[in-house]
């Protein structure tokens, strides 16, 4: 699993014209699943990304997690994190097929939210336009160790 999260001021998504997800201060979160992951990747990067102290202290210094700082997640699937880029015309055929992604994606939204986040989300395999304000910016790449 490939997390890319990146510590912003605010966040949003649009579908269509309407916006169906926002969030202030927190993290958003471009997810990808890959063919070979199950709930062990799921469980592992939820944790990661909950865990994760890259907010600010009172001397500046990265050492506060997203609980204590108060963080929203705003978690977006994104299938084009697995591109294979090796001809000029990306492949993606290392990304997990709906079937399967998409329950990964939901297990990662639920372990977040049962740590007690308010967590939006995108809509998987939707044609999505997705703003935010990147606050630092901080930009970090999670990828699970088991692929």
């Amino acid at each position: 699993m490939r997390a890319v999260v990146t510590r912003v001021l605010e966040a949003s998504v649009t579908i269509d014209g309407n916006e169906t997800a926002r969030i202030g201060k927190g993290f958003l979160i471009l997810l990808g699943v890959h063919e070979n992951d199950d709930e062990k990747e799921a469980i592992w990067t939820a944790d990661r990304i909950c865990g994760m102290r890259i907010f600010e202290d009172g001397n500046g210094k990265m050492n506060i997690n997203p609980k204590d700082a108060g963080a929203e997640l705003l978690i977006v699937s994104q299938f084009t994190l697995y591109a294979d880029v090796s001809s000029r015309r990306p492949g993606f055929f290392h990304a997990a097929r709906p079937e399967k992604a998409i329950p990964l994606y939901e297990r990662v939204i639920s372990e977040c939210r049962a740590k007690g986040f308010n967590v939006q989300t995108g809509e998987f395999g939707a044609d999505m336009k997705v703003q935010s304000i990147n606050d630092g910016p901080v930009t970090i790449i999670i990828e699970s160790e088991f692929e």
